[in-house]
């Protein structure tokens, strides 16, 4: 690990640990004299619960609009509808409050607004492509002119990257965006506020940051700086999540469970690139519409067993984070995630044998498709492992 390399920063200014939502949420408009702010909530959260409430009272005269009502993996439309109820009250500042597709949305709007997006089709000039060799093809574009807060309810940890996804229903396929202004300028990691999530969903999200800080220990690209993230992340997750399982008022799990979230997505964000797990999830996700944790769950120990063959000194790290350096970070995996309650087989989530080809195609057209420790280039590398997960 003695080559040269660089560790990207964000434009994150601040993250708020404990505080209530509603109390951080209201300094920070202060703060910033936010006089028009537009809450993207949960629907769960805004229809069932007074959390948005006293995120609307907190704020008083500063709020504008409340919307919710955007689907799983943030469809391209959703986004807009969202964008177009911002527009509508002439919004100074968005707060996201909710999980992933909420998240993605909140950050992916601040695009739409900036560049007058409308349509569905205005998006295709904004997304990230690949190009033939696997690399990925960014767009330049000007930044927002307003930022976002994120109150994240679930482990994915996307309130942090200015990386988002939003799927085009069009060809079923979610694809990624881009800028380093979408980041939010403050993330609140209110632990009471999560009580509210569904046990799959909390317990499934903590698998998706497992599969961060896994495949950041697996990788060859990261450093010292990402694999120490990584191994706390992924220690302070293997605890978290089972504690909160068996006691869900235990809000010291909780925020030690959004801790590691946290951290797993750092090494992320300076650019260490994810593998096959990722890849295959994001197309799991955007056409098979597998829920963003459930793909986590299923592919994570199987791409470690496909793996072990090129970076087994590297994964022994996962399995020591894990409690016992001496068996395969796979299996330790597995034991984890079965013992969570989660699915572990492609059929577990309703895909099928004749999926497959697509999801391995769809694969290579994704951003992180072709930095798998061992390397895919074809669609048959993908392949090998899906057959592995389909039970």
């Amino acid at each position: 690990m003695t080559q040269g390399t660089q560790v990207v920063l964000t434009a994150t200014e601040a993250v708020s640990l404990g505080v209530p939502a509603a109390e951080a949420v209201a300094g920070l408009a202060a703060q910033h004299d936010a006089r028009r702010v537009f809450i993207l909530a949960s629907s769960h959260l805004n229809r069932n619960t007074d959390e948005i409430r006293r995120i609307e009272a907190a704020l008083g005269a500063r709020h504008a609009a409340t919307h919710d009502g955007v689907q799983p993996h943030a469809p391209r439309e959703d986004v807009l509808t969202a964008a177009a109820a911002a527009r509508a009250v002439d919004a100074d500042l968005v707060v996201t409050v909710g999980g992933g597709s909420v998240t993605d949305a909140g950050k992916i709007m601040l695009i739409c607004l900036k560049h007058n997006i409308t349509t569905v089709e205005d998006f295709d000039d904004y997304r990230v492509r690949v190009d033939d060799a696997g690399n990925m093809v960014i767009p330049q574009y000007a930044a927002p002119d307003i930022r976002c807060v994120c109150v994240p309810t679930t482990l994915s940890g996307g309130e942090f990257n200015p990386l988002s996804g939003a799927t085009d229903q069009r060809n079923k396929q979610k694809q990624a965006y881009t800028q380093r202004l979408m980041v939010p300028v403050m993330v609140v990691l209110d632990p009471a506020i999560t009580v509210h999530t569904p046990e799959w969903l909390w317990l499934s999200t903590g698998v998706r940051s497992v599969d961060h800080a896994t495949e950041t220990l697996a990788s060859f690209q990261s450093n010292y700086f990402a694999d120490g993230l990584a191994d706390s992340a992924l220690r302070l997750l293997a605890e978290g999540l089972p504690q909160v399982k068996a006691d869900p008022s235990n809000l010291d799990a909780r925020l030690k469970c959004q801790v590691g979230a946290w951290q797993s997505m750092i090494p992320i964000i300076a650019g260490v690139p994810m593998g096959a797990s990722h890849a295959i999830g994001h197309t799991l996700g955007g056409t098979c519409d597998v829920p963003h944790g459930y793909t986590s769950c299923v592919m994570s120990p199987f791409v470690q067993a496909y793996n072990l063959v090129v970076n087994a000194d590297r994964q022994t790290r996962i399995s020591a984070c894990l409690g016992d350096a001496s068996r395969p970070a796979s299996e330790l995996l597995d034991g984890l995630i079965r013992g969570l309650g989660m699915p572990r087989s492609l059929k577990e989530v309703g895909v099928g044998e004749a999926q497959l080809q697509q999801i391995a195609e769809y694969t290579l057209e994704d951003i992180w498709g072709r930095t798998n420790p061992r390397p895919i280039t074809c669609a048959d590398d993908v392949m090998a492992i899906l057959r592995t997960a389909l039970g």
